[in-house]
């Protein structure tokens, strides 16, 4: 037995877990929040190791082997030639490189040529688009940026010592607008056009290649993004897709091959094993539950509670979630909508049904983005507090049209963080191979089938559909999704 650690670097917090290298059994963990000031969208880094060491206290790590990264993606750290911060990390929260996105797409030619080059289209939150905010905005910040890394690189690469040679992982690097996870190779001509200049960019590993020791004897993983640690800490593989219930929502599945999008709906990512992780994001998923339930002056379960006095289709109402404008569709000056109204479905119960049947159809159009580009999807696992809401756990099958997971709540990143390391860690004794991870106990979940439900959904999905296709015609191109 060996053991090895998990650390999750989020936006808010970091969380250690101590695992057993051949169950994955949790023997102990450690929590600190970060010691944040200042605007959110720019970090001291330090602010990330201070918290580090402050999980880590006590002796948390005494007797680990090797330690995995997660990090809060798309947080941009600009280093001059020193390895010094130029300015605050930019997080992945930020919203200011907007127009800076835009920008890039129309200075490379439009949405195709980006879709082709690296498998997306600038996006705020995009390391590529910040870097051109930074050009536009504080040029002289941007001049004396000679190298970017992003918030796993950074922790990684100070937990080596700050070593001659940086480091990334695929997963990480597939989503900085300069990486393809379709050819596995950087576009750095892509990072200069955002940047004005060349720059320096990490050395991306495979996924079970270590990025060194620290002079302590500890072997640290290649790291990478919260998202791909978590879809490696859940176990998922090829036909599971992961649905994630945040005020936003995200659907991301594990495929086989990368899924460049000229629409920009879908974002062609990397998984921490070899495969490819398209994902499809929308804007509004718990935020429309939750104006709902301020609307009818209760609390989600509450709401969750009155739901469950209607029936499937809510009387015939139905709710377009569309309450911050929406992604995918690509729809971002839209506003939500309401039909169906009759004085019989004009009831506290109908609305609450309706809410959660809308945020659900609206991420079951995003599963349908991913199953139009042939990625097949047996299961679906439910992540996010709201999956824990009876009302989303009736309908979400039965919307879905596939079997639902609902896993019991932990911090998924810092295990597959720990997976990761455990996984590094056995290739440098041979005793695991680099094509083949360890294989850990499965997380206790709930399941939900379809069952005989499935016409019902089916019906359901069809009058959430025709409304939209009437509000919206041809969002997603002729026929709806």
């Amino acid at each position: 037995m060996g053991i090895v650690a998990g650390l999750d670097s989020s936006s808010e917090f970091t969380r250690i877990i101590v695992c057993d290298t051949d169950t994955g059994a949790v023997l102990k963990q450690g929590y600190a929040p970060h010691p944040l000031e200042g605007r959110p969208s720019d970090v001291d880094p330090q602010a990330w190791l201070l918290s580090l060491g402050e999980a880590a206290a006590g002796g948390l790590l005494e007797g680990v082997q090797a330690i995995g990264v997660s990090a809060q993606q798309n947080a941009v750290v600009p280093l001059d030639a020193q390895g010094a911060v130029v300015r605050p990390a930019m997080t992945g929260s930020d919203k200011r490189a907007q127009v800076a996105a835009a920008d890039l797409v129309e200075a490379l030619g439009g949405r195709q040529a980006w879709a082709q080059a690296v498998g997306c289209v600038p996006q705020a939150a995009q390391p590529v688009a910040k870097l051109r905010w930074l050009a536009r905005t504080e040029p002289e910040a941007a001049q004396r940026t000679a190298l970017v890394m992003q918030a796993h690189d950074w922790l990684v690469w100070q937990l080596l010592g700050r070593p001659a040679r940086q480091t990334a992982d695929r997963g990480g690097a597939s989503g900085t607008g300069y990486w393809s996870a379709t050819t596995g190779a950087y576009r750095p001509d892509l990072a200069e056009l955002a940047l004005g200049h060349p720059v320096t960019l990490p050395d991306v590993l495979g996924p079970a290649e270590s990025a060194g020791t620290t002079p302590e004897g500890l072997l640290i993983s290649a790291g990478t993004g919260e998202t791909m640690a978590a879809a490696f800490g859940l176990g998922i593989g090829p036909g599971d897709a992961v649905v994630s219930l945040g005020a936003s929502g995200s659907v991301m599945a594990v495929h086989h091959e990368g899924l460049p999008d000229p629409s920009g709906m879908i974002t062609s990512l990397a998984d921490a094993t070899g495969m490819q992780l398209p994902v499809v994001h929308t804007l509004n998923a718990v935020r429309a539950l939750r104006g709902t339930a301020d609307l009818l002056g209760t609390d989600l379960e509450g709401l969750s509670a009155l739901a469950l006095k209607s029936t499937p289709g809510s009387h015939g109402l139905v709710l377009l979630p569309y309450l911050e404008g929406e992604r995918t569709p690509q729809l971002p000056h839209t506003a939500g909508t309401l039909s169906g109204l009759r004085r019989e479905s004009m009831k506290p119960e109908h609305l609450a049904r309706a809410a959660f049947e809308g945020m659900l159809c609206s991420l079951t159009d995003a599963l349908d983005v991913l199953r139009g580009r042939g990625v097949e999807v047996r299961r679906v696992f439910l992540l996010g507090a709201a999956a824990e809401l009876p009302a989303v756990q009736a309908a979400a099958p039965m919307l879905f049209g596939a079997r639902v997971v609902v896993p019991q709540p932990a911090d998924y990143a810092a295990l597959g963080a720990a997976r990761q390391a455990a996984w590094a860690l056995g290739v440098s004794q041979g005793t695991l191979s680099p094509h083949s991870p360890p294989v850990w106990q499965e997380a206790t979940a709930q399941v939900f089938e379809p069952g005989d439900e499935l016409a019902v959904g089916q019906a359901v999905r069809q009058q959430y559909v025709a409304v939209r296709e009437q509000t919206h015609p041809g969002a997603f191109g002729h026929g709806g999704s």
